[in-house]
């Protein structure tokens, strides 16, 4: 996995970005977000990525998140082996094969995912990730817990971060402990 340059203050200036794009993102219309989910999901399906995974992790999308349930079901149509995340301490998760998502249940923060552990952990081949903002080159801004960042040190699938285009940004700053992903989907 590639790591994100250094810049000084990183800490903060994410910290700051946070809050203005919490008051974007709460001004984006369901419409929007609901075709430019639509969109987003359209350019997943197309990617070599998707179409040469045999095993996909993705996320349960958060109401200010593009919507991941369609990408779900399409996976698991293509016969793909999908992981969801499951945390399991402070700042950590492993990916865990799911066969129907009604069956997840809300996780230690609130999200559902997998209830239990089959002790099958399939290496992602490709690996959707979410965030609260990002920079078209690959920078993502997540919501500061690190869970994603440690996991992707780990594991080493393609990584395609979904955005909305109204939450890119050119400034996000980058610790050395950010994954810098390979590609960036927006609307």
């Amino acid at each position: 996995m590639r790591r994100c340059t250094v810049f000084g203050g990183a800490r903060a200036e994410k910290q700051r970005i946070r809050q203005e794009v919490r008051l974007i993102s709460a001004n984006l219309t369901p419409e929007y977000r609901q075709e430019a989910s639509r969109e987003i999901a359209r350019q997943v399906l197309e990617l070599p990525f998707w179409k040469q995974a045999g095993t996909v992790m993705m996320y349960c999308s958060l109401p200010g998140e593009p919507d991941t349930r369609a990408l779900m079901e399409t996976a698991l149509k293509e016969g793909k082996t999908l992981l969801l995340p499951r945390c399991y301490e402070a700042g950590r998760m492993e990916a865990l094969p799911v066969k129907d998502p009604a069956e997840l249940k809300p996780g230690t923060l609130g999200i559902p995912e997998p209830a239990d552990e089959t002790g099958e952990k399939p290496e992602p081949d490709l690996i959707l990730v979410p965030c609260m903002a990002a920079t078209p080159n690959g920078i993502r801004l997540g919501h500061g817990a690190g869970y994603y960042d440690h996991f992707l040190a780990e594991h080493s699938g393609k990584t395609v971060c979904l955005c909305f285009r109204k939450l890119l940004r050119s400034d996000l700053p980058a610790e050395d402990t950010d994954i810098s992903m390979d590609l960036v989907i927006s609307d």
